[in-house]
């Protein structure tokens, strides 16, 4: 179990990129199919070299499944978000006003101009708000579990005896939406702990957008400062449609 903050700091970063990696895949795969099913102009354009389109399409679709599977890792000597949690819910002295004072000295020679203000705000969070977390989790680990760990094992991480038959029961199970709220969830997570532990803000998920079509309809006013989805949605979307004119 990692025990010192500079640990559980790296621990954070590498949750970060297995999470936004996993976001990545699936917004860019989600993206291209729903721009595509919108507009014939974009449809022409993956037609004119389907191979690769179906290739890069399929690669995103193996390697968002892949990276869930690093952050949903049940074995404790891997890097994983249950090995995160419960760092964080085992340590709770990280997450104090000193230790937080101690990081901002650190992070700057003049942190300690304002720093008992803003300490006076910094919350210090207590065990139930790590099992309030963790509750959190378990619900999205149970949806991991029961409906995208077989698929990932069976068919993409390992080439098992599943039936034609079986494979399609496998994809049956899974929901667009929902894959969409897990990952979302995962970044929720990342921020709120991460606000945690650099700015002493109590341990709150907030809401975050996670519909595709939402994105497509509704696009954030400035693309570039909206959310990673938002961001790739947006530019998925607008390189389709530049190229599609040319198809």
């Amino acid at each position: 179990m990692v025990t010192s903050p500079l640990d559980f700091a790296a621990e954070l970063e590498i949750f970060r990129t297995e999470a936004e990696s996993a976001i990545q895949f699936f917004y860019a795969w989600d993206a291209t199919h729903a721009v595509a099913a919108a507009d014939p102009k974009v449809r022409r354009l993956l037609n004119e070299a389907p191979l690769f389109w179906n290739t890069s399409l399929g690669a995103l679709q193996a390697s968002t499944l892949v990276a869930l599977g690093r952050v949903f890792d049940s074995d404790p000597n891997n890097h994983s978000v249950t090995r995160l949690l419960a760092t964080a819910h085992a340590n709770l002295a990280m997450f104090s006003k000193q230790a937080l004072s101690d990081r901002k000295r650190a992070q700057s020679a003049n942190a300690d101009e304002g720093l008992p203000e803003y300490l006076a705000t910094v919350y210090e969070p207590t065990k139930e708000d790590f099992r309030r977390l963790k509750k959190h989790l378990s619900t999205r680990r149970k949806i991991y579990e029961d409906k995208y760990r077989p698929l990932r094992h069976k068919v993409f991480a390992h080439r098992g005896v599943a039936t034609r038959d079986e494979v399609a029961d496998l994809f049956a199970r899974t929901n667009i939406r929902e894959l969409q709220q897990l990952l979302i969830f995962l970044r929720r997570l990342h921020q709120t702990l991460w606000e945690l532990y650099f700015n002493g803000r109590k341990p709150v998920l907030r809401p975050s957008r996670y519909s595709v079509q939402r994105m497509l309809d509704a696009p954030f006013p400035n693309p570039n400062r909206g959310t990673l989805q938002e961001r790739l949605v947006h530019e998925v979307k607008t390189f389709l449609h530049a190229h599609s004119r040319d198809a």
